[in-house]
């Protein structure tokens, strides 16, 4: 009933559809079209009212385990402690123990196979209502992934990336157990900063250990106090963390939004720092490639635009655009034909499209050795796992052609086409979707509360995985389905799962049963 009754709002509304067309049509050399409709009023409405009555029972079961009616599962202060400052927050998590833990079960699920287009999931029960979970012992097999980031397909047990990741386990083991700086930079570290610097097209290039610290521990070593961040309101919690940790000003813009963009660096330029009016020591511009949660793509011609204008420096973080984004896999700068030149700190990850972990940053050679000698994560941190190495090594010459094969190709042109199809049956089928129409990664708007555990639950029962987000990681009123397309999905796969987003259970079956319980 409620995929029904959003599908019936979805087709009432189809005329409010907002789309943001490029402002500036000189600087794109292709079409840049990005949809984002309006949330219909009755939805709103409804929602803000599934949200009220969800606080009201929230505070009325708070009262019952105050008065011991209800028991308490959450973790507090023993009562010896009283008198000692408080460990635990106890108003903060009301969200969480009254609002999220009613859909838990929705997140965190166990899968016990490769995470490849398919997966097998550990079934799990709950008889506290997702305070704690039980095994049935019970494996549900050939799950669709429509939640990995397995964008090219290489998160995989066969094939070349994993014979010759296993090849290195074999000769070097998994541990390095030393820093870069120490015993831990072997031959097989250059090379992999070598070939990402040729990926990238680019003057040098460095290898991190993990993908969040790439941006946390690095941007603090490129601003400072004195300094200037020009962050987009959606950047993800890495970006934001790193911004933090400089101790720079920092200031927000709208989403992929140039005219606050360039409001705000006209207004730091006109104005510096506060209380003295010097210039700013430094201005750098943090926006990601593609934003996770909104499948948008950066407006990246009109940034390089105006970073050139107003002499401020460009952090792209190209963590879901990298390998899936360009004819050759090279991301959002060769989407838009762009000079890799023109940005000035390149940031990715290995653990999407190269099925790898890790991340790198790239750009002019002056600019990485530097961040060797004052960046945490290259100072501190532990080197790569040299298997985990040699499979970002495999996975890229395979984008790059070096392999011998033509299967890096073929992968990323498969990716978009599945990219494209799957959004356009979504909006045949009178869905609402969200971001551009090359983004791998597609939000299908849910709005309600009661909708983001109930979608996430008949999907798993339909055997299909997806992920469902909500507040706070969405505004309120905007909780969603995001579904991340591979190139190892086949169309029949895309197929079924479409055809089975408004199908009902066989009426005879336990999983009907299930259904009707819930």
């Amino acid at each position: 009933l409620l995929l029904r009754f959003t599908f019936h709002c979805n087709v009432q509304q189809q005329l409010t559809n907002v789309y943001h067309a490029a402002c500036n049509g000189e600087l794109y050399s292709r079409p840049f079209i990005e949809s984002f409709e309006e949330t219909p009023m009755l939805v709103a409405v409804l929602t803000y009212m599934g949200y009220g009555i969800l606080t009201i029972f929230g505070y009325l079961r708070d009262f019952m385990r105050e008065w011991k009616i209800e028991k308490c599962h959450i973790a507090r202060e023993r009562e010896e402690q009283k008198d000692f400052v408080s460990l635990y927050q106890d108003f903060e998590n009301f969200y969480t123990r009254n609002l999220y833990m009613r859909i838990r079960d929705s997140w965190n699920r166990p899968i016990c196979s490769v995470p490849g287009a398919t997966f097998d999931l550990v079934e799990r029960s709950s008889n506290d209502y997702n305070w704690t979970f039980e095994y049935t012992g019970r494996v549900v097999k050939d799950v669709i992934n429509l939640g990995s980031y397995n964008y090219l397909g290489f998160a995989e047990n066969t094939g070349a990336c994993a014979t010759a990741a296993g090849e290195v386990t074999v000769k070097f083991g998994v541990g390095v157990a030393s820093t870069r700086q120490e015993m831990g930079n072997l031959d097989k570290h250059e090379e992999l900063e070598k070939l990402a610097a040729s990926f990238l097209g680019v003057e040098s290039a460095m290898a991190f250990g993990m993908g969040f610290a790439t941006n946390s521990m690095n941007i603090p070593a490129l601003a400072g106090k004195g300094c200037l961040i020009l962050s987009d309101e959606l950047n993800h919690a890495s970006l934001v963390l790193g911004a933090r940790l400089s101790g720079s000003t920092i200031r927000v813009f709208k989403h992929n939004n140039m005219q606050s963009l360039e409001k705000l660096l006209r207004d730091a330029i006109a104005h510096g720092q506060p209380r003295t009016h010097r210039p700013w020591k430094k201005i750098l511009i943090l926006v990601e490639g593609i934003y996770s949660m909104e499948g948008s793509i950066i407006r990246l011609p009109e940034v390089i635009a105006l970073k050139k204008k107003y002499k401020a420096y460009l952090y792209l973080d190209e963590a879901h655009s990298i390998g899936a984004l360009g004819p050759n896999g090279r991301g959002v700068v060769e989407y838009f034909g762009l000079d890799p030149k023109d940005v000035d700190v390149m940031m990715g990850t290995f653990t999407k499209s190269f099925g790898a972990a890790g991340g790198y940053i790239g750009g002019r050679k002056d600019l990485i050795d530097y961040l060797r000698t004052h960046s945490h994560s290259a100072i501190y941190a532990t080197s790569m796992s040299l298997p985990v190495v040699e499979q970002i090594i495999t996975s890229m010459k395979c984008i790059m052609g070096k392999d011998g094969t033509t299967i890096g190709r073929s992968r990323i042109q498969r990716l978009a086409e599945n990219t494209v199809y799957f959004r356009r049956r979504l909006r045949e089928m009178g869905f609402i979707i969200y971001g551009n129409n090359d983004s791998p990664v597609v939000p299908m708007m849910l709005y309600m509360p009661a909708k983001i555990g109930a979608f996430g639950r008949e999907m798993l029962k339909r055997n299909i995985g997806v992920v469902v987000v909500g507040f706070p990681a969405t505004p309120i009123i905007e909780s969603r389905a995001r579904f991340c397309i591979s190139a190892a999905h086949t169309k029949e796969m895309l197929d079924r799962v479409t055809t089975r987003f408004l199908q009902r259970l066989p009426q005879g079956s336990a999983l009907a049963a299930d259904q009707r319980a819930s």
